[in-house]
């Protein structure tokens, strides 16, 4: 393991008033993250008086654990030498409104895993694919960096080779 410490740095803005109440302010703003180009328009749930065109910041929690999932999944099945083609996760994400501390209480990740038949020898089962998705969730910055329960639930499949 190396000592090396990774810094990740952002750039949040907003301008309004609060001066109009609570009901009446604005809950737009924007994010960034240079020198990445793009600015996210955000807002806050439509829940909280949010604009529902808008992504909000639970959203962007449970694309950063489904993206990291992601990484992490490709980067163990690579360095297992199995040819993954497609990988498209459908997550979501809960938060009781009962609960105090409000907070996401857990995040599903369902990631349909399409892997070419054949690659990777005889390691390359289903089983084999369970095992892979598992250190990837391990292995995930994300997930190891909230106290939120994230779940893994893939459906594998497999591609003859052309």
């Amino acid at each position: 393991m190396t000592n090396r410490i990774h810094h990740y740095s952002v750039r949040c803005e907003w301008d309004g008033s609060t001066g109009v109440g609570y009901e009446k302010y604005g809950r737009g703003h924007r994010i960034s993250a240079p020198p990445a180009a793009p600015v996210l328009e955000l807002s806050s749930d439509p829940a909280f008086r949010g604009d529902p065109a808008r992504l909000n910041p639970e959203q962007l929690l449970v694309m950063a654990a489904s993206s990291c999932q992601l990484l992490s999944f490709l980067a163990v099945a690579a360095r297992a030498r199995l040819d993954v083609v497609a990988y498209a996760d459908h997550a979501e994400a809960e938060m009781p409104g009962d609960d105090l501390p409000v907070r996401i209480t857990a995040i599903r990740l369902r990631p349909r895993i399409t892997l070419t038949a054949g690659a990777g020898g005889a390691q390359a089962t289903d089983e084999r694919v369970r095992q892979l998705v598992e250190l990837a969730h391990r292995e995930c910055y994300i997930a190891n960096s909230v106290k939120t329960e994230i779940t893994v639930e893939p459906v594998i499949e497999w591609r003859n080779p052309s």
